[in-house]
């Protein structure tokens, strides 16, 4: 196994991490700023309203977001598992 070859695989899986996880924080990031500014403007201040938006929304992309994200998830763990004889041998 080759120097080449680990930072391959390691940038695949990353790369793996950021695009299951991206659309989760992305809306987790624009439910935030939308309770941000909503608190705002009408100087409410309570503490719990910016938490409880932000889960139902991430609960929510998780329903739309799952399938795809179980998908993805699963051809890079069959594609190292199929590669396992690179990795040891």
């Amino acid at each position: 196994m080759t120097s080449e070859f680990v930072l391959t695989l390691a940038e695949r899986g990353i790369y793996t991490i950021l695009m299951v996880t991206g659309p989760l924080l992305i809306l987790a990031l624009t439910v935030g700023l939308l309770v941000s500014v909503f608190q705002a403007t009408t100087q409410i201040q309570e503490q719990t309203l910016a938490f409880i938006p932000k889960i139902v929304a991430v609960f929510l992309g998780l329903v739309f977001f799952g399938p795809w994200m179980l998908t993805t998830m699963i051809e890079f763990t069959v594609d190292v598992f199929e590669n396992l004889n690179r990795f040891v041998g």
